[in-house]
């Protein structure tokens, strides 16, 4: 298994590096990048939306991935004003704040070595490192992603089984029917509908409509922490939960019914096991070889992909929310940086899902596997 690991952990390396590059050409050639979007917010025309250069009560200082002061968008604004139009000196100085002024290749290299490190440098419109601001996302992002899987991992196993078990009854009719309802529900959609009956929307106001904490939460109690923890991600998190653990449950049944019928599990039950010890005992472990198998891949989907527009309903300020702003800015930082850390993650996950198929199934071998 060891030199099985070694040799995954080597090839995430060209993996990893490939997915850069392709990323880094493709969002580099696109239009409306903060080169751009710097010079419609000076003349004008840019759309507050997707330009948000300054916030609170004054300018932000804009940076690239390299250290030293930046000059801000007032220094910015009174060059513009004296250049009177677009001088191409004026437009230099912006691409070399933003560090445009050297080559594609050259501006590549210069990110990844510093990447090596996870120095990911400031963001461009928030002025902040973006380690920083990952750091800062990451508890909302965490709490939606780790919950959310656990419970649909805990909902979809046992029920899956019991549908395969009770295959063609009435009970599996009428589960596969509730299933078929909570999936063609869209979650944002059920999420507004969560708001309106629970949270003070028109019946009932019991839960809290933004935040993951309450403001007071550093002056209550462990235990007043955890259940207010719990009572701001109930909704957030059932939101999430409904529709989608849909595929998961009829993946855990037929995965069960390809086993129920086999050889082995007819031995058992002629044996004299009763039905729950060969639904577990026997039949469990390879079933749920590939249900199991995809839960650290599963955990990263809801971790960063799956959670926006909940952030968004529900005001919480996660990684979903900060890569989508980082998208419409072109804040290219945040933007590679995410992508950097989110696709290392996956690799690392795809090799904890090998692992997990081993320690499942010992009779599996990757390292036994030679090509």
């Amino acid at each position: 298994m060891i030199a099985y690991i070694v040799r995954r952990l080597l090839l995430m390396i060209p993996t990893l590096l490939g997915i850069m590059v392709i990323n880094f050409i493709v969002i580099q050639a696109a239009p409306g990048g903060p080169v751009e979007q710097t010079i419609a917010k000076l003349k004008g025309t840019a759309i507050d939306s997707t330009a948000r250069i300054t916030g609170g009560g004054g300018s932000e200082v804009m940076s690239n991935s390299g250290s030293g002061q930046q000059p801000s968008l007032t220094e910015l604004n009174n060059k513009y004003r004296g250049a009177r139009g677009l001088d191409p000196k004026f437009i230099a100085e912006i691409e070399r704040m933003y560090g445009f002024d050297k080559p594609m290749h050259e501006r590549f290299f210069m990110m990844m070595k510093s990447y090596l490190t996870f120095d990911f440098g400031k963001s461009f419109f928030k002025g902040r490192p973006v380690v920083e601001l990952i750091l800062d996302k990451m508890p909302v992002s965490i709490s939606l992603g780790l919950w959310t899987t656990l419970i649909i991992y805990g909902i979809s196993i046992p029920l899956g089984i019991a549908k395969a078990s009770r295959d063609g009854t009435p009970f599996d009719v009428w589960t596969s029917t509730a299933i078929i309802v909570g999936s063609a529900i869209p979650g944002f959609l059920f999420a507004i509908l969560l708001i309106v009956l629970f949270a003070g929307g028109t019946y009932f106001d019991v839960f809290p409509l933004r935040g993951l904490v309450s403001d007071n939460w550093d002056e209550l109690s462990w235990g007043a922490r955890i259940v207010d923890y719990a009572w701001h991600m109930a909704l957030p998190i059932l939101s999430l939960v409904i529709g989608s653990f849909a595929g998961l449950t009829l993946l855990t049944k037929n995965s069960f019914l390809d086993q129920i019928n086999l050889q082995y599990v007819t031995t058992a039950r002629a044996k004299g096991l009763n039905e729950r010890r060969v639904l577990y005992g026997h039949v469990f472990r390879n079933a749920m070889l590939i249900v199991i198998a995809g839960f650290p891949s599963a955990f990263v989907g809801i971790l960063f992909t799956g959670a926006l527009l909940t952030e968004i309903i529900f005001s919480l300020d996660g990684l979903g929310l900060l890569g989508w702003e980082a998208t419409i800015n072109r804040d290219y930082p945040v933007m590679f940086a995410t992508l950097y850390m989110f696709t290392l993650l996956g690799l690392v996950m795809q090799l904890v899902g090998d692992i997990t198929y081993m320690l499942v199934d010992p009779r599996i071998d990757f390292e036994a596997r030679e090509t």
